[in-house]
């Protein structure tokens, strides 16, 4: 088995990976390439102006993230059309279905953006052309495989012509026009003519040659080679044959991750709402629509929880969970005003000095759950390092209101802003907090931080909790001045007043320029739930989700609050519909 996905960053630690193994099979099967035609290809990603192509670079990877082949595709958006630069396996993996899986894939990306068609050299299969047999058998069999998509050789052009004449086996220019029931004009292949050989073979061919080679397309419409290898009215394959399941398109899917152990943490007192039922609700709703692939939950050390949480406020959770009985839990009742300073010994009373509410009780897995949501939200946030645009933590307890030294609103550690601490080792990072409540634990944790904007849409504090916090005057301190954005809203509030919103959230989110996106994900902002009062539906759930996805951001999403059972699974879906239509979309 394999997958494919895109190569988004050449800075992204997982793309920067599969760039430098990509570099390394372009000089081991292209030996004639240039080593500075190589070295470019990051820049290339990273600044389609100064190369007037858009690179678009496809790999193909096994176990152990091994590159097992690639596509460079080269898209020209002012003249609608897509050359393939480039399509190798590695070493020892022709043949197992690599190509057929990277050039279905190409194609149907250049039907997503509407190209005319998808333009490539390929060396010839006519002896007159090239005479070494061994070569030209290669010849015929790599054009064999692309005519079982529709793909041949522009005939009557002067394409195939030598820049000198000492050359050998000069190529054809291939043209897939990708199952379209049309021609091509001489006036478009013109264009496409002249842009490859000035964009790609500016610095090797001359002016004169350009003119000669584009003058050379007389037909109108473009003659095509007639099928020689596969009969004209057999059946084109959509995509080559492999093993169902073999191929997965991780650059199109989320990467979903669940807290398998959430359900150990089960509060059973009537009306506490953080129910594990929450979890199954989502699930059965989200699993069905093929965008998720589930990775497992990898465990990750304790200093990952230290980075943004206060040493005795681990060890208190940990110490009073361990202590106590199965089915026993310990809530706050006593808060320091005076003499914070000092913590009382019993660890009943001392509740209170780590916890800022009445109803977010310690049991004997408290500890367990919290640390294994953080470990839920490290792994997604890995998944995006490791090529993923996208990936989902679906966590209970959440942790959006646990600050660096005090827990509280059900939440023990704050998983976001772990994932984020994480993320930002690599360039700054966004957390937006989409729960109906404000987000206090991720803004503590980061109000000193320039480099991670936190920004948190919410019921206003006077009707909300936490209550003591999220107000709009709240903009970070120090460094991070300017770096928090609070955008404390009414108690009645539609799906169209919390776009407006949104979109602010939105424009101080793109300012910033993130490498990455944490959204704080709460469902509770829905109609009828019982911890909020405003009246977005499933439909809103969705317009707000590709808001966010047309960001194009590596984004990772935790799951925080959303309460009412009845309707949390359909208002995830439709969010996730939204995600993956706004950042998937071209």
């Amino acid at each position: 088995m394999f997958r494919i996905r895109r190569v988004q960053d050449a800075t992204w630690p997982g793309d920067a990976r599969v760039i430098a193994q990509v570099q390394e099979i372009l000089r081991e099967q292209f030996p004639l390439l240039s080593p500075e035609d190589v070295a470019k290809l990051p820049e290339q990603l990273l600044d389609p102006l100064k190369f007037r192509f858009r690179t678009i670079l496809f790999a193909a990877e096994g176990s152990g993230n091994r590159l097992k082949g690639f596509a460079l595709f080269m898209h020209a958006p002012d003249l609608r059309f897509g050359y393939l630069d480039f399509m190798s396996a590695a070493t020892m993996q022709t043949g197992a279905g690599v190509g057929g899986a990277l050039y279905a894939r190409v194609r149907e990306e250049a039907k997503a953006l509407e190209l005319t068609g998808v333009f490539f050299e390929c060396l010839p299969d006519d002896p007159a052309l090239c005479a070494d047999p061994t070569i030209l058998r290669q010849n015929k069999a790599r054009l064999r495989f692309y005519e079982r998509f529709g793909a041949r050789p522009i005939a009557g052009t002067a394409y195939e012509t030598p820049l000198k004449p000492e050359d050998t086996c000069p190529p054809y220019l291939v043209v897939d026009l990708l199952d379209q029931n049309r021609t091509l004009r001489r006036r478009d292949a013109r264009k496409v003519v002249q842009a490859i050989l000035e964009r790609k073979y500016a610095a090797s061919c001359p002016p004169g040659y350009v003119d000669m080679v584009v003058a050379s397309f007389v037909d109108d419409p473009v003659r095509i080679r007639d099928p020689r290898y596969v009969a004209a009215d057999a059946d084109r394959p959509a995509s080559p044959t492999w093993p169902e399941g073999a191929v997965l398109h991780q650059d199109k899917s989320i990467a979903l991750v669940v807290n398998d152990r959430h359900d150990i943490h089960h509060v059973h007192e009537r009306g506490y709402v953080e129910a594990p039922v929450r979890i199954r609700s989502i699930l059965k709703a989200i699993e069905p629509l093929g965008l998720f692939q589930r990775l497992k939950v990898r465990h990750f050390g304790e200093e990952h929880i230290l980075a943004v949480h206060d040493r005795q406020l681990v060890e208190y959770i940990r110490r009073a969970s361990a202590l106590l009985k199965p089915g026993e839990s310990v809530y706050p009742y006593v808060f320091p005003i005076r003499n914070s300073t000092r913590p009382p010994k019993e660890l009943p009373v001392r509740a209170g000095y780590f916890c800022i509410d009445t109803f977010t009780p310690i049991n004997r897995n408290a500890f367990l759950a919290a640390k294994r949501a953080v470990d839920c939200a490290l792994t997604a946030a890995q998944a995006l390092r490791e090529g993923y645009r996208s990936a989902y933590a679906l966590v209970r307890p959440p942790g959006h209101h646990a600050e660096r030294r005090v827990f509280g609103g059900f939440c023990y550690f704050n998983s976001a802003a772990a994932a984020a601490q994480s993320l930002s080792r690599h360039g700054r990072v966004a957390v937006l907090d989409i729960d109906y409540h404000h987000g206090n634990g991720t803004q503590d944790i980061f109000n000193h931080r320039p480099d991670v904007l936190t920004v948190s849409l919410h019921g206003h504090p006077r009707f909300a909790y936490p209550y003591f916090s999220g107000y709009g005057e709240e903009k970070g301190e120090g460094p991070g001045r300017g770096f928090n954005l609070n955008i404390a809203l009414p108690e009645a509030l539609d799906g169209e007043g919390y776009r407006e919103a949104l979109a602010q959230a939105l424009r101080r989110i793109t300012k910033f320029a993130p490498r990455a996106l944490v959204v704080a994900l709460g469902l509770d902002p829905a109609k009828g739930d019982p911890t909020g009062t405003w009246g977005l539906t499933a439909r809103d759930f969705e317009r707000n989700g590709r808001m966010i996805g047309e960001l194009r951001l590596p984004t990772l999403v935790v799951q925080e609050g959303g309460y009412r059972i009845r309707s949390l699974g359909t208002n995830a879906k439709h969010f996730f519909l939204g995600l993956a239509a706004g950042l998937f979309s071209r």
